[in-house]
């Protein structure tokens, strides 16, 4: 690997005798005050994968929106197969065979795949049967099974993301550009797009694969480039041999052995759950249910206790009611049945105000609806639970609230200017960071709910934030963990429970052995029973 002071020459060399699919040279862009992106360059080559790496606010989208003409750049240039590339829409990069699949999902939930397909693409009268007959070659080539005719509300997230793919692979685009797509998948959907991956590029199509996931960069990438705060400080033209070169490129130090998500030990004692009578659990769920307003179930009969000093991960695809079961316990959802107790007293339907008076708090999945206030500051955001603490003759204290901010931002690395810029200035993953500093320091902590809370972070990001709530645990705060990250939850977790169409499928030790079964639960497959209470001890 080498890490350099890059240039337009180290950006070109490749020890292949092809000519670049497309060459960024010196590109720059600049958001205000914020230099995001300065004197990148680099070479995306036909017919390889291509990982782009870097920590959360190193430039990666950044870049990833110039080159799919989201944005245009303040310097530099770009040049697609020997001629100036100059992109002035999304839709004029798509006309110069650029594609992009987006973190979120673009698709209008009402309509078909079919009709999904042909949006933006036709003109005049809607030719279904022709698209169809598009997505049944898609499904040939890179075995991309899709029923052209059902609705998008009704596929899984792992159809929906599948959609999303063929919407671009029906293009024939020249270079794909994926941004962070397996983060909703299954463990088997995720190798199944990583040898999509493979085969797309083995067309000679160049392909961009923007993750976190070293396991990826391990199975597909050609080549890899990190980013560092706006620039490349580092490529490899063999990532698999270099993936310790290549994380300590991204944050500037080594992991810390056992601390990395990836293989940790057990920080925290697990708890047998059995000694200690219901009244003294951080969490008791009895039946909790839940029916939408179709009358659908959403959470079937979930029942579960999380110990005092105990992680519960609860495991699954997205969409299998975790989004339910969150909300249940952070007061935003009243269930049709069922209760839950905080440490033996009944929460059940109470507000988000009265959860975070006695002791719980919550790390919402959606932390821009429901985490944070964008149009706030950074301090306000961060004390947003605690700003009467800052009052001084019924005006806010900012020098106080500030100074306080700082501590936390610091100690939580969170990265902004200041604590009065904008809190939607910051980048996603210090949003996240943010939000998970104000909820780690709740006093007292009580009971720590946390959805998805390493969603877009980095590798480095990861490793402290689970450090984080391994300290909280140790300090005797039970804590349920809902991602849809299976190797972290087998990291950090105690215990981990699946959740499949809303229903507890079963329960086991966090232990790698049981990746097999946690895997069969998370597709609906029923295994063997799931592991007797006794044998939890």
């Amino acid at each position: 690997m080498r890490t350099e002071a890059v240039t337009g020459e180290a950006a070109g060399a490749t020890s292949q005798d092809v000519a670049p699919l497309l060459r960024i040279d010196g590109l720059g862009k600049r958001f205000g005050t914020l230099q995001a992106l300065a004197d990148v360059s680099l070479a995306l080559m036909p017919g390889e994968v291509h990982c782009l790496l870097g920590e959360n606010g190193a430039g990666k989208s950044t870049l990833c929106n110039l080159v799919f003409g989201v944005h245009s750049p303040d310097a530099g240039q770009m040049v697609l197969d020997g001629a100036p590339y100059t992109p002035r829409s999304p839709a004029d990069a798509l006309n110069h065979g650029i594609a992009m699949v987006h973190q979120h999902f673009s698709l209008v939930p009402d309509l078909t795949v079919v009709d999904n397909m042909l949006l933006g693409q036709s003109r005049g009268v809607l030719d279904r049967k022709a698209c169809a007959a598009k997505l049944e070659t898609m499904r040939e080539r890179y075995g991309l099974a899709l029923d052209p005719y059902a609705r998008i509300q009704d596929l899984s997230v792992g159809e929906r993301q599948r959609v999303e793919i063929v919407k671009c692979l029906v293009r024939e685009p020249r270079l794909l550009v994926l941004d962070e797509p397996t983060a909703v998948l299954l463990p088997a959907e995720i190798e199944a797009l990583l040898a999509v991956c493979e085969r797309v590029a083995a067309q000679g199509c160049g392909v961009v694969l923007v993750t976190h996931k070293l396991a990826e960069i391990r199975l597909v990438a050609r080549r890899a480039t990190v980013l560092r705060g706006g620039r490349v400080v580092a490529r490899s033209d063999a990532p698999a041999q270099e993936i310790d070169m290549l994380v300590r490129a991204m944050i500037q130090r080594d992991l810390q052995a056992p601390a990395s998500p990836m293989a940790p030990e057990r920080s925290v004692k697990q708890v047998v759950h059995e000694t200690l009578p219901p009244r003294e659990m951080a969490l008791l769920a009895d039946g909790l249910t839940v029916r939408d307003a179709d009358g659908v179930l959403r959470l079937d009969n979930f029942t579960l206790m999380v110990a005092p000093g105990e992680i519960v991960a609860v495991a699954g695809v997205e969409g299998n009611g975790q989004s339910e079961l969150g909300a249940v316990l952070s007061g935003m959802l009243k269930p049709t049945e069922g209760r839950f107790h905080i440490f033996g007293e009944e929460m059940t339907g109470k507000s988000p105000k009265t959860l975070t008076a006695a002791g719980c708090g919550v790390v919402p999945e959606d932390r821009h609806a429901l985490a944070c206030v964008t149009g706030m500051n950074v301090a306000e955001n961060m004390m947003l639970d605690r700003l009467g603490r800052y009052k001084k003759y019924g005006l806010l204290d900012r020098e106080a609230l500030n100074r306080a901010a700082r501590e936390l931002m610091q100690r939580f690395d969170v990265r902004a200017a200041g604590p009065e810029v904008a809190f939607g200035g910051l980048s996603g993953g210090n949003q996240q960071k943010a939000v998970l500093a104000r909820e780690l320091t709740l006093d007292p902590l009580r009971f720590l709910l946390a959805a998805q809370p390493t969603r877009g972070l980095d590798v480095g990001a990861v490793e402290a934030i689970y450090g984080h709530i391994r300290t909280v645990a140790a300090r005797g705060v039970g804590v349920l963990l809902i991602s849809s990250e299976l190797e972290e939850l087998l990291a950090v977790a105690d215990r981990i429970v699946v959740l499949y169409r809303g229903r507890l499928m079963g329960t086991c030790r966090a232990d790698a052995a049981e990746r097999p079964r946690i895997g069969a639960w998370m597709a609906g497959q029923e295994t063997s029973s799931a592991v007797p209470e006794e044998a939890l001890a």
